[in-house]
């Protein structure tokens, strides 16, 4: 095998969404860095069997203030 050309593969620690973690090794990161996830099994509807909608980076807002509230009336424009 090569040297020096594969990443360091160091302990970090996962945090969940609900503040559990653990620990891990990984390529990710820094040497004792951490991973916070924005999903995970616990909250991922394919896992728990809720549909909710994820706002990450604002995305779901910002359609929102651009496209208003479309498709939630019932009704349409006429």
């Amino acid at each position: 095998m090569k040297e020096k050309i594969h990443p360091s593969y160091h302990e970090l620690t996962v945090v969940m969404t609900d503040g559990s973690s653990f620990k891990t090794r990984s390529t990710y990161g820094e040497p004792g860095g951490t991973l916070r996830l924005d999903i995970d099994p616990k909250t991922h509807p394919a896992w728990t069997g809720v549909s909710k909608m994820v706002d990450r980076g604002g995305r779901v807002s910002r359609f929102n203030e651009k496209f208003g509230a479309l498709g939630r009336s019932g009704g349409g424009k006429k």
